[in-house]
């Protein structure tokens, strides 16, 4: 995988079906991570992540190299759709069997609710944070992206991102302070 990028996005603009699919190898764990911690759901991230390569492909001829990495521009698209996905979404969600959570073999059904319970209301609260805060949390701790790299996909400077990142993580101690106080 010692091709760049660049490389490999010359040919796929030209109409190289292997090139398009070395960088859907080397983006897809990437972007279905961020489609599905901003969904919450395995089959609706396989589903958008799937929409966002074939809008990919679709476009890559129109694709224009704007000094950002060409992930930027996947990340944009899976952005897009997941708005949308989450503009046209039911008020009910579902929750799929294969989603709930597993007791593993030795752990106490107690503690093991609990720590979901926690996981859930964490999740629930990433997930009430605007749009821009979601992404950069993802980022961050799911793709384990330096500053430097969440500055280029999302259009900000390091010293941008930085503040954001710790207005953001005091917004969420913030909510959870008050979830405590609000169950004592």
């Amino acid at each position: 995988m010692g091709i760049s990028d660049e490389d490999i996005l010359a040919r796929a603009s030209q109409g190289d079906r292997e090139a398009f699919g070395m960088l859907y190898e080397r983006y897809l764990d990437r972007i279905f991570n961020y489609v599905y911690y901003r969904t919450g759901n395995v089959s609706d991230a396989e589903d958008l992540t799937a929409r966002v390569f074939q809008r990919a492909m679709n476009h890559i001829v129109n694709y224009t190299d704007r000094g950002v990495p060409f992930s930027a521009w996947l990340y944009r698209i899976a952005h897009n759709l997941v708005a949308n996905w989450h503009r046209d979404r039911s008020r009910k969600q579902e929750i799929p069997l294969s989603d709930a959570p597993l007791v593993a073999k030795g752990d106490a059904p107690e503690a093991t609710l609990v720590h979901t319970e926690q996981q859930e209301t964490l999740l629930k609260l990433i997930r009430s944070l605007p749009a821009e805060r979601q992404t950069l949390l993802i980022l961050k701790f799911v793709d384990h992206a330096s500053n430097a790299e969440i500055g280029e996909i999302m259009g900000r400077s390091e010293g941008a991102v930085k503040s954001l990142y710790h207005r953001t993580l005091l917004a969420l101690r913030d909510e959870i302070g008050d979830i405590d106080e609000y169950n004592d």
